[in-house]
């Protein structure tokens, strides 16, 4: 003989199970707060500051002489001589290396992820770029790898016959996009070899047996389960690559064309000692990031995966 339960019984279960539900919420709410208040408070807090700031006229030659001045500092930004040249230097110095360092990363980690002797070795090797201090790269590649005179990379020129380069005078942009990209390419390969060693590997198979060739494979299996890894990397690249300062400083110094807002930031506030009009150079900065990511990953992934989505 069966028993059913009774409606009632069946409603107290059900209240009981969403109360529960609630608080194992709460709690995991709770033990999430001190971590969201840290960040919070670490990331927020002096962007605040900063605009602040950047409604003030602050010099640090005269800093008892402190004015507000609302929006004019901003005014001074958008119809300076400066900004404009800075902006498309960032956007192209940016997403010139992004764009190089994601191809060359995809390369790479396609390469990697198949199995060789050694393979170990030369993943250690190919992620050592990434971790050098951006100023030590900076100093390695102006001396050591483009110098005019005893640059390894003008050495090879002369060696096949060609004229040697002066690379921080001549070719500035194409010096520090060169560098970033060296930097910032085992960054992308990480992601993205990780994200290939995810991949079910049945269906790679499978698809072989069907007859698909590597290059079908690579686009239309492939390069759609990567896109999740792609954005990430244009992401966190694009927002790591905008901040980049070292390299200018050291290398051509803000000259032709490659004085990003970053470095004129520095300008504003280290040799012109301006607080306010370096703060309202960081407000805009900060905005620019966002549009930039937004603008990549709306864009360049309509382009590599398009084709895979069909």
């Amino acid at each position: 003989m069966t028993t059913t339960a009774s409606p009632t019984a069946d409603a107290t279960r059900i209240e009981l199970r969403a109360a529960a539900n609630r608080v194992r919420s709460r709690h995991a709410r709770l033990l999430v707060a001190p971590a969201l208040f840290f960040s919070i408070a670490l990331t927020q807090i002096p962007f605040l500051v900063t605009i602040y700031f950047s409604t003030l006229r602050w010099n640090q030659l005269r800093p008892a002489e402190i004015e507000f001045i609302g929006l004019d500092n901003y005014a001074v930004v958008f119809t300076g001589p400066d900004f404009l040249p800075s902006l498309w230097a960032t956007v192209l110095i940016t997403g010139t290396s992004v764009i190089m360092s994601l191809v060359l990363g995809m390369l790479f980690a396609v390469l990697l992820d198949r199995r060789f002797l050694g393979r170990g070795l030369a993943r250690t090797l190919m992620i050592t770029p990434f971790l050098v201090m951006p100023a030590a790269a900076a100093l390695i590649w102006k001396w050591s790898m483009l110098d005019v005179n005893v640059g390894m990379v003008n050495v090879a020129l002369d060696a096949v016959g060609l004229p040697a380069i002066a690379w921080n005078t001549d070719l500035p942009i194409a010096t520090i996009i060169i560098l970033l990209t060296w930097q910032y390419t085992p960054f992308m390969m990480l992601i993205l070899l990780a994200g290939l060693q995810s991949q079910n590997r049945e269906v790679i198979e499978a698809a072989s047996v069907d007859g698909a060739g590597p290059w079908r494979t690579f686009r239309y299996m492939t390069l759609p389960h990567l896109r999740q890894y792609m954005e990430i990397g244009v992401l966190l690249g694009s927002i790591m690559m905008l901040q980049a300062f070292d390299p200018i400083a050291i290398m051509t110094k803000g000259t032709g064309g490659t004085k990003t807002l970053a470095y004129l930031l520095y300008e504003r506030a280290f040799i012109g000692l301006d607080v306010g009009e370096a703060a309202a150079f960081g407000v805009v900065t900060v905005v620019v990031t966002i549009v930039v990511a937004t603008i990549a990953l709306r864009s360049l992934f309509s382009v590599f995966v398009k084709g895979g989505e069909r």
